[in-house]
């Protein structure tokens, strides 16, 4: 009789123990899946406000330099592929594709006396600027989480859990564009 009772409280000691585990896995990946949903989204907010600034500080140039038509085309074009991409990959890309002629754009006031000493233009690109600075903490912050995400969902028992839970395929990092971090942008007056 006293060694069913003990064989009883090793199984319901046993059954919580394996509980315990699988609602821990399941809760890390899930809680995991949401820092990189919440990490992306305040990547997604600072791009709105870069792409917000744009339009403005293109307007604010644009007086000065009417000659530089193909570089304001160009970065409405790029805005409105970003503004239509529907997921993270394509916004990614879109926004990899805008942050060279951003660069572009700012070196455009270098050839405009004029132009540097306007306050409406100094604002907007302290603006910028400021924006650029908080998406590059923003994208690392991402990046973390997708890293912690991936490594998670591809550990052995992560893996598991991932399944368990539908979240089997890898988030998408937030890269550089090889020829942003190996070519310096030309601005030709």
């Amino acid at each position: 009789m006293k060694q069913i009772r003990i064989s009883i409280a090793v199984i319901v000691l046993l059954c919580l123990i394996v509980f315990g585990w699988y609602q821990h896995g399941y809760n890390e990946i899930v809680k995991l899946d949401q820092n990189v949903k919440s990490s992306w989204a305040q990547v997604e907010s600072q791009l709105q406000r870069r792409f917000d600034l744009i339009p403005n500080l293109v307007r604010t140039v644009k007086g000065y330099s009417e000659h530089e038509r193909g570089l304001f085309e160009n970065v409405a074009s790029l805005r409105s592929q970003w503004a239509q991409a529907s997921s993270v990959s394509e916004k990614v890309e879109a926004a990899n594709a805008l942050a060279p002629t951003i660069t572009k754009l700012l070196l455009v006031f270098e050839n405009y006396p004029n132009l540097k000493a306007n306050e409406n233009f100094l604002a907007l690109q302290s603006q910028l600027e400021g924006t650029e600075n908080r998406l590059a903490v923003e994208r690392r912050r991402y990046n973390q989480a997708v890293e912690q995400f991936n490594a998670y969902q591809q550990s052995f028992f992560g893996r598991f859990f991932a399944n368990q839970t539908g979240k089997i395929e890898s988030a998408t990092y937030f890269k550089a564009v090889e020829a942003a971090s190996t070519t310096v942008p030309e601005v030709n007056f």
